[in-house]
């Protein structure tokens, strides 16, 4: 972002607001200043998108865990992964 915006103050912007929305969809980001200090800044929508990205889901972030892991070609054994996980021991004695 550049660093002199555009200032206004919040009674300017309420003035003007439709000014400023149109503005800002330009691409000009907007600060908001309160006697004289900055206290907010107004930008687009797509701006926002593109510093706070949307968290995928659960599914959507494994299938890409899983498309990563593909790509990167590791080979993983199951049967060495999980040899100690289960207990082979026979188990009790049950009567039915």
């Amino acid at each position: 972002m550049p660093e002199s915006l555009p200032q206004y103050s919040i009674a300017q912007a309420r003035d003007q607001l439709t000014q400023l929305v149109h503005q800002v969809e330009q691409g000009s980001p907007v600060e908001l200043t309160r006697r004289g200090k900055r206290v907010a800044v107004i930008i687009s929508a797509e701006e926002y998108d593109r510093m706070f990205p949307a968290k995928p889901d659960f599914w959507t972030g494994l299938v890409k865990f899983r498309e990563r892991l593909a790509a990167e070609n590791i080979e993983i054994d199951p049967d060495e992964v999980f040899k100690d996980v289960r207990d082979r021991s026979p188990g009790r004695d049950v009567k039915l």
